[in-house]
């Protein structure tokens, strides 16, 4: 697996004409070598390498295969081992992660390639990680089963008086005795006018009659994630609450029944986007429709009105419409899909009908 992947990273740098990539985002060092410490990894058409320390050196050599673990020795910086080690290959021109060094990293980066042509790259391995594999789809598979449980999980605690940061706690405690390594980002559980914050911070606000509850988390399995949100409500809606919930869940729907290879993000946002405008309510849908996800929640390619990237099979994406009203409330329904040759497969499998409890 991982050397297919080298292998067609290889080919990108033979196309950028470069000899080689310095890796250094920890998603992108995983994804292209399984090493899941600290450190860089060194790609070349010659050799492969994992610079790292004493804590994690017995770690890299379980990991990895096929690449020379090297150890570096207090004191010394990784820049200063990648470019003797890059020099002893004779490489002239070398690419590195601009999206992913600080300011001070790249100072010291540059300050030890004296005699090696730098070239900065950007989202490089990522163009690799944007269609997922027959085993990255089983591990977000598996994670989002994790999630749809652990949501059938929580509706047993929602009730008044209970605290937004209790059932936080409820939830991530069930969703990491069931196989989730952590989350997959800071949950968002957020109840009555909070809700129209998209990204609300859990408090300990208690849950009220009538409150609508927002819940947006996902569990992460072998590194990958997943990402789901439902909203229910505590006790009946009012028409204005059921109203506005049908129309985003509508809004899915149409979305959902839409997407398919060759089409662009911006195609499918525009369909969801259009009807929640026609009901009355496009001002209060402010972000994009939805993004991939991977190893980083957030990932290419984004369905939103600026989503140029044409989707195709084994991409993941999220189908998250919602509406937010300041002093009132809001809604979001989102659903997780791989793109399929025909359409798309739906991976979150919660109920999707306003849930009154």
């Amino acid at each position: 697996m991982f050397q297919v992947r080298i292998n067609k990273l290889r080919e990108k740098l033979s196309e950028y004409t470069l000899d080689g990539l310095i890796v250094s985002k920890s998603e992108n060092i995983y994804y292209t070598t399984g090493f899941s410490g600290e450190g860089l990894a060194i790609i070349t058409g010659q050799k492969n390498y994992i610079i790292t320390d004493f804590r994690y050196t017995e770690q890299a050599k379980s990991e990895t295969i096929g690449f020379e673990i090297v150890e570096i020795g207090s004191g010394l910086s990784h820049f200063s081992i990648a470019y003797n080690l890059l020099k002893d290959l004779g490489l002239s021109t070398i690419g590195f992660e601009s999206h992913s060094l600080t300011v001070k990293e790249y100072d010291k980066l540059v300050s030890h390639f004296k005699n090696i042509n730098l070239v900065k790259t950007n989202g490089l391995i990522e163009e690799l990680r944007v269609t997922k594999d027959a085993n990255e789809i089983t591990f977000i598979k598996t994670a989002q089963e994790i999630t749809d449980k652990a949501f059938e999980h929580i509706l047993d605690f929602i009730k008044p008086e209970v605290s937004e940061l209790d059932l936080v706690a409820e939830l991530e405690y069930f969703m990491k005795k069931n196989g989730s390594e952590k989350v997959a980002f800071e949950t968002i559980l957020v109840s009555g006018s909070k809700t129209s914050l998209p990204h609300g911070i859990p408090s300990d606000r208690k849950i009220q009659p009538k409150d609508f509850i927002t819940i947006d988390f996902g569990a992460r399995f072998n590194g990958y994630c997943s990402d789901m949100t439902r909203t229910i409500i505590i006790g009946k809606p009012s028409e204005e609450q059921l109203s506005i919930y049908n129309t985003v869940l509508n809004a899915q729907i149409r979305a959902l029944k839409l997407i398919r290879p060759g089409l662009k993000g911006k195609d499918i946002d525009n369909v969801a986007r259009k009807y929640i405008a026609e009901q009355g309510y496009g001002k209060y849908f402010g972000h994009g429709l939805g993004h991939g996800v991977g190893l980083e929640i957030h990932e290419e390619p984004r369905l939103s009105p600026k989503g140029e990237c044409v989707l195709l099979p084994g991409m993941v994406v999220t189908v998250e419409p919602g509406i937010y009203i300041e002093n009132f409330g809001g809604v979001r329904i989102e659903d997780m899909v791989v793109i399929t040759e025909e359409g798309c497969e739906n991976l979150t499998h919660s109920e999707k009908r306003l849930i009154c409890l």
